[in-house]
């Protein structure tokens, strides 16, 4: 997650009073279907999201990409709903509806007037187990994918960089690959590979169904039940172990390609929330982050941007809500004139430098009053309660995690600051990228 600047605080605390008394109720089907329900009444809308626990992180080689472009297929017709039908059904009736895929799971979603929630149902439940996957319709959809991947991979120098540095920076975890997948096997993609997948994976007993809007939640279980009670629960077989290797020095590399800037890319191996032996060290390691990188007063903006001129741009992230062990992220451009080593030994400092002095009182306080306005600011999204719902539960830490966040970042010292960045802010433990710009005019496109 990254910190937001918020400097509306002060007006939205009594909101944050408010929406805390609104509680998630749970309610879980017969098959297995868990379904979440927080009422919001301030406007006649409703937001349903579908969470299904598989992503690219799910994927062994071979057929990385299957979850993202079956959640492209998703969209391609039942034996009741043709291709297209469901998009169309959704706008006719006023509603805005999508997908998306992460490293840990698949998410569909609708945003409608609550009236029209039953609409919104029906169709989920239908592709839930229904999918009806044509030869001619992958034919279509690969070349939509093959176009998605270029435009945000292959031809962004700093995507194409990201996807080289993960697959070096971890050895065997499922995070080397990327989320749309490898060329090759994009290339090589059968509606038997996809059928696989989606019979394995879409059940309800591997789904959860978050509603959030202006609705009542014994009713939204009862349409629930009226829609998805009937569908048949999988037998689902559990995922081998996918545990990194431990890493044994410092990983580096270079990648040439055309752009204008140069880019440097630094990223630790750290645990998250859901693999901490301590799960404190996961706050901990967020709190880091924002130490770094929460807005114009932290390190990395007000020290090498603004400061030292070394960098137009510089960055931390981590997240805290990644299934696997996930890593540290440093990213910076150089200025002008400046070298990508030098940026890297400027880094290098304000890691050593967080090891080796405690955080300030103003800083830890400046990141906890970032944390506790981001977390007004998303209330005021019922799109985003859902994410945050939806996330911790398919992640595999429940939905109850996600209401204990800001307090938890409350509870972050800045002695326990100070041990992670000692115990995990390590050079051997460490992976460096440098791309450096070959000019626009050597411009090739693919791998």
């Amino acid at each position: 997650m990254k910190f937001k600047s918020l400097l509306i605080l002060p007006f939205c605390l009594p909101f944050l009073a408010h929406s805390a008394d609104v509680k998630v109720q749970e309610q879980v089907l017969t098959n297995g279907l868990k379904v979440l329900v927080k009422e919001d009444h301030r406007s006649p809308v409703v937001v349903s999201q579908v969470w299904y626990k598989v992503g690219s992180s799910y994927e062994p080689g071979g057929i990385t990409g299957s979850s993202h472009m079956l959640e492209h297929m998703m969209f391609k017709g039942t034996d009741k709903h043709p291709a297209g039908e469901f998009s169309r059904i959704i706008a006719e009736n006023g509603g805005d509806e999508n997908a998306f895929t992460g490293r840990d799971y698949t998410a569909y979603f609708q945003t409608m007037e609550k009236s029209r929630l039953p609409v919104s149902f029906e169709l989920e439940a239908d592709r839930m187990r229904g999918l009806h996957l044509l030869p001619e319709e992958l034919v279509k959809e690969l070349e939509v994918v093959h176009e998605e991947r270029r435009m945000r991979t292959d031809d962004k120098p700093r995507a194409k960089t990201e996807e080289h540095f993960m697959a070096m920076a971890f050895s065997n975890s499922p995070y080397k690959h990327p989320v749309i997948g490898w060329p090759a096997d994009i290339e090589n993609y059968k509606v038997a590979d996809l059928q696989a997948w989606y019979q394995r994976w879409y059940a309800p007993n591997n789904a959860t169904l978050v509603v959030i809007g202006d609705v009542q939640a014994a009713e939204v279980f009862t349409l629930a039940q009226q829609y998805f009670g009937e569908l048949k629960a999988s037998e689902l077989t559990p995922l081998k172990p996918q545990t990194e290797i431990v890493q044994l020095g410092e990983r580096r590399m270079t990648i040439k390609l055309p752009a204008q800037l140069p880019y440097l890319m630094m990223g630790y191996k750290v645990p998250t929330l859901k693999n901490a032996v301590n799960p404190d060290e996961a706050y901990a390691l967020e709190v880091l982050a924002g130490v770094l990188d929460g807005g114009n007063s932290a390190r990395l903006s007000s020290k090498l941007v603004r400061g030292k001129q070394l960098a137009v741009t510089a960055s931390a992230a981590y997240d805290l809500t990644a299934r696997l062990p996930e890593l540290f992220m440093l990213e910076a451009t150089p200025a002008k004139g400046k070298k990508l080593p030098e940026l890297e030994r400027a880094l290098k400092n304000e890691v050593v430098l967080l090891q080796n002095t405690l955080i300030s009182t103003a800083e830890l306080e400046r990141v906890k009053a970032q944390v506790l306005a981001q977390s007004v600011f998303e209330q005021d999204s019922m799109f985003y309660q859902g994410m945050k719902i939806g996330m911790f539960e398919t992640i595999g830490l429940g939905w109850k995690k996600a209401d204990e966040y800001v307090d938890k970042i409350n509870h972050v010292t800045a002695e326990q600051v100070q041990a992670v960045a000692n115990k995990y802010l390590l050079d051997d433990q460490l992976s460096i990228a440098y791309m450096e710009p070959q000019g626009m005019a050597n411009k090739t496109t693919g791998q």
